[in-house]
């Protein structure tokens, strides 16, 4: 059975517990790759954080997650997007990434996303079609093309 979930728009004050969030869910494949920087990964999303870009995922009226769509003139880049441990594996991710594909409008500009090598969130991407651009031995860059109108 699908976990129901919703969006609300997320605000400065957000990027506290997202930081942490983001710190739990990338250290395993971090350290798998010998990267993991306990300030490194904290610096870079704070670094970057826009609260109009992202919005909080909500289940049963907590925050469990986050996904920010950040536009560019040739692109629009899926970024930050992490679930708390917890409600990973109950669809909400594949829930999540369905809505913001199909919620583009007549937006012409592809989808784009780096995910950390050996990632399994790469099968999630693969299975919405996805498919590599490059990759270094850190990063794997896809694209997917919007749905067609």
């Amino acid at each position: 059975m699908q976990t129901e979930w919703a969006f609300r728009p997320s605000r400065p004050e957000d990027a506290s517990w997202m930081v942490e969030l983001r710190a739990v869910v990338l250290k395993p494949d971090l350290a798998r790759l010998g990267r993991f920087d306990p300030a490194r990964v904290r610096q870079r999303f704070l670094a970057g954080f826009v609260p109009e870009h992202t919005r909080v995922i909500v289940v049963d009226g907590q925050d469990v997650g986050l996904v920010t769509v950040r536009p560019e003139p040739d692109a629009r880049w899926i970024e930050h997007f992490y679930l708390h441990p917890a409600h990973q594996g109950r669809g909400i991710g594949r829930s999540v990434l369905t809505d913001l594909l199909g919620s583009g409008g007549d937006d012409d500009r592809p989808f784009r996303l780096n995910v950390l090598q050996g990632s399994a969130a790469r099968r999630l991407y693969e299975r919405h079609g996805f498919v590599l651009e490059h990759e270094d031995p850190v990063d794997v860059f896809m694209r997917a093309d919007p749905p067609v109108r």
